[in-house]
């Protein structure tokens, strides 16, 4: 994407396109910072902007109650002047026009739009996955509706050894589910983390009696009769038998209506480090935005709530001209039965990786490093080192690698 001028605006009319953390977090910022124009935010779930982490956790499990979900307090939009429209769905954008189009007619102009339209789940293109019984988990309908099927004893089977994948399967385990995981890579979080790490929560999971299958691609799913799913098949020849089953196969960047209207994408919208897209007027935060990352000299798309706060964050001021590019160290984390795993920075590429401390203490960290420098680090219970990680990773560290094993010299110290 070439480069532009910056150049102070002057907006009286910004649509946001998205009610999750990107979208909230721009509206909220735009207001606390003073912006006096109008503002509209758009989402296509009825209900209010809720968090998304705890479904697969504690909102699943029932230990969280569906009122603690909310972004905001369900009086922030008329309190703040920010115009709401829920359960509605934006169907073109016409950017010569500078105007949105909603389902229902409705067509708002703007003087700058955010595209926080998120991801949405990869649907799974086998004989079968339309049966009764096969769940996929975004919204909070579908966790509602996965809920509803997680009794004692029955056979949950998930789909996908990802971050959502496991989780699901160490929520259903704590509910007394008997959980099976197939996965079709040769180990489980193979996108995300190492080996040791992999082979550490297999290990995890095994123990508290989930069954993980690496290695299994899915054929079908058969169904009883009635039109309810009784069994998964794969093409190694294993039928695992199924009362319910969650497909947790990877998201797909919400990026049709950038697309439609003329935006340049690749594997998310494209923006540059100001969450600009190829039309001067429009920006992109969230999952669905492919930005240009300066810690790493490359387009990435992330999913990650940070990154979506962050990102808003970003796009709110640029907004209000106060030029401000998104270069924050992305970081993510996943809960699965007592244990917290942190990723700071992306781990794409290294050429060295350093064990600090034992997985056996179910404490530890991993270290990836390129050339020398440190380029992101897993960690497993260990809040100071993913704390050190983020000072370390954004400062192009190139630590002592002997000193980097030894978990008991701080971070800080290694340099």
């Amino acid at each position: 994407m070439a480069a532009r001028l910056f150049f102070a605006p002057m907006f009286e009319q910004i649509v946001i396109v998205g009610g999750g953390q990107a979208g909230m977090q721009a509206a909220d910022t735009l207001r606390r910072r003073g912006f006096a124009g109008r503002l509209t935010l758009i989402g296509e779930e009825s209900c209010h902007p809720y968090q998304r982490p705890p479904l697969s956790k504690k909102y699943l499990a029932g230990a969280l109650e569906r009122e603690r979900l909310s972004l905001r307090p369900a009086q922030f939009f008329a309190e703040h002047g920010v115009q709401a429209h829920f359960g509605r769905r934006v169907t073109d954008i016409a950017p010569h026009q500078h105007h949105v189009r909603l389902d229902d007619g409705l067509v708002l102009p703007y003087d700058a739009l955010l595209l926080a339209t998120g991801s949405r789940p990869r649907r799974l293109g086998v004989p079968g996955a339309d049966l009764a019984g096969v769940h996929y988990l975004r919204t909070l309908a579908d966790c509602d509706r996965i809920r509803a099927e997680c009794s004692p004893g029955r056979r949950l089977l998930v789909i996908g050894g990802g971050y959502i994948g496991l989780e699901v399967a160490a929520t259903a385990r704590e509910l007394g589910l008997e959980v099976t995981v197939l996965e079709m890579a040769e180990r489980v979080m193979s996108r995300v983390t190492c080996p040791e790490v992999s082979a550490f929560y297999e290990s995890e999971h095994a123990r508290r009696g989930v069954h993980i299958r690496c290695r299994e691609t899915v054929r079908a799913l058969h169904g009883n009769g009635a039109g309810r799913v009784r069994a998964v098949l794969t093409e190694q020849g294993g039928e695992y038998p199924a009362d319910l089953v969650v497909v947790g196969v990877g998201v797909v960047p919400a990026e049709e209506l950038a697309k439609a209207a003329g935006l340049e994408c690749e594997n998310g919208v494209v923006t540059d480090v100001h969450c600009r897209t190829s039309d001067a007027a429009i920006y992109a935060a969230g999952d669905c935005a492919s930005h240009l990352n300066r810690q790493y000299g490359r387009h990435l798309r992330l999913e990650s709530v940070d990154n979506a706060f962050e990102q808003g964050t970003t796009v709110a001021l640029n907004l209000l001209g106060t030029p401000t590019a998104h270069d924050k160290v992305p970081w993510f984390w996943s809960d699965q039965y007592d244990l917290k795993l942190i990723i700071v920075g992306v781990a794409q590429a290294y050429d060295r990786m350093i064990l600090r401390g034992d997985p056996a203490m179910r404490s530890f960290s991993v270290c990836y490093l390129r050339g020398g420098e440190l380029v992101a680090m897993d960690t497993v219970n260990s809040p100071k080192d993913q704390m050190g990680a983020r000072k370390l990773i954004a400062l192009h560290a190139r630590p002592n690698p002997d000193k980097l094993a030894d978990p008991q010299v701080a971070l800080k110290d290694t340099l």
